[in-house]
């Protein structure tokens, strides 16, 4: 009998550390015909691959660079196979931890306090979302507007002079945990916002005439789970039936074209689509913010990293939007004003032939509800660091990013009704 107390002991000690990726590798595989694609996929069957671009093997194909997560104990083997196929490849990342730990590259001014130079944990979020009302409360309103399976609130800052028939942008950051740069871009947005108003002429004017929901952590469960748990984590928290494997990934949960990827149904796979659109409570809270919004919403913007694309939709066909020609032309201007400030350089164009298809996305959900300005970002960078970009490229990734956001939204204030 004391044999059994130990082991569980030492069962529940383990569940309460965090996950550590000590000597764990980032390949980059640029597989050169169908045949090299074909082996990378067979190593994702035998091996524990995660997958960083693309989000998932099915969609590896030849030509396409291809970026993923082994295990110190696999490394070699994965190397060996590479190196014997005659594969052209490179190690991105050579000590996972020490990327992770090497992020936080930025001192704090005041330890504990919220800032915008660092990534910020969830409740130095909430009590900034306070302080920014507290601050400006003509221009700053929170809405809870859900709650996530754990219970934390999902709270939309309004931001704007005018009142709820004004135009207005709704955006998005932090709907796969791991992207932290993608939240740290919300607030950046939210404090340029009420520290510029009344001092740069375009903010001024774009805050006079329209409002702004910002949502600054969709996947609340997920990011806390990343900071305290397991840094790589993407989906949400929920538990699923008959199944171990927690969480679906919110980005493929939304009602447009869910059903159309075989792939997504396995739960324990990283982008698990859940078991019906909209299953999920942030999802949900999501969804009935814009329908109930949707008379003065007129462009949907989500943050993600990384790559560096401005995406439209869609997702889940090759087809292209009715007003293809204006959302092309928004995405090339955009890209093209993002890289007046650093020479950052951002390719664009709809996510199936840009990026890789996918189904049940945010993007073409809201474009299909009626929006007919959707984009996402894929913010920095283009793989050095992946996921784990250092806090000292947080304030310039932010500041590019809002001279198209900026763009897009003048562009909106001018071309729609």
């Amino acid at each position: 009998m004391w044999f059994i107390l130990p082991v569980g002991l030492i069962a529940t000690t383990l569940a309460i550390a965090p996950v550590r990726f000590d000597r764990e590798k980032v390949f980059r595989v640029k597989p050169q015909d169908e045949k090299q694609a074909n082996i990378i996929k067979d190593l994702a069957k035998t091996n524990q691959l995660d997958f960083w671009y693309p989000d998932a093997t099915h969609h590896v194909t030849a030509n396409m660079t291809i970026d993923f997560q082994v295990s110190e104990k696999e490394s070699q083997s994965i190397q060996s196979a590479l190196d014997q196929n005659n594969m052209h490849y490179e190690i991105l990342i050579h000590d996972l931890q020490e990327e992770i730990e090497k992020q936080f590259d930025v001192k704090e001014d005041i330890p504990g306090r919220h800032s915008y130079a660092k990534y910020n944990n969830w409740d130095k979020i909430v009590a900034w979302t306070e302080k920014m009302v507290h601050k400006h409360p003509d221009m700053v309103s929170r809405i809870k507007i859900g709650a996530t399976v754990e219970d934390n609130p999902l709270y939309v800052l309004k931001v704007g002079k005018g009142d709820e028939r004004r135009k207005a942008i709704f955006m998005d950051c932090g709907i796969h945990a791991r992207e932290w740069i993608s939240p740290a871009f919300c607030q950046w947005f939210v404090y340029q916002a009420t520290k510029t108003y009344g001092k740069n002429k375009i903010m001024t004017k774009l805050l006079d005439r329209m409002n702004f929901y910002v949502l600054p952590v969709f996947n609340v469960d997920g990011y806390i789970w990343s900071w305290t748990q397991n840094r790589m984590w993407r989906k949400n928290r929920s538990k699923n039936q008959n199944s171990k494997c927690i969480g679906t990934d919110l980005n493929r949960n939304f009602n447009a074209s869910w059903n159309s990827f075989q792939n997504t149904k396995n739960p324990c796979a990283n982008i698990y689509r859940g078991p019906k659109p909209e299953s999920e409570k942030e999802t949900k809270a999501v969804t009935d913010f814009i329908r109930s919004h949707l008379k003065s919403i007129k462009a949907y913007i989500t943050f993600h990293s990384y790559s560096q694309m401005l995406l439209f939709p869609y997702g889940y066909t090759s087809k292209l939007p009715s007003n293809h020609e204006d959302l092309d032309k928004v995405a090339k201007i955009g890209t093209d004003v993002l890289a007046t400030r650093y020479e950052t350089r951002y390719i664009y164009g709809p996510i199936a032939s840009t990026c890789y298809p996918t189904s049940g996305s945010s993007l073409d959900w809201a474009y299909n509800v009626g929006i007919k300005h959707t984009f996402a970002f894929e913010l920095r960078d283009k793989g050095k660091y992946g996921f784990l970009l250092p806090e000292s490229l947080i304030k310039s990734t932010c500041k590019e990013t809002l001279l198209a956001v900026k763009f897009i939204a003048k562009y909106i204030l001018k071309h729609t009704s």
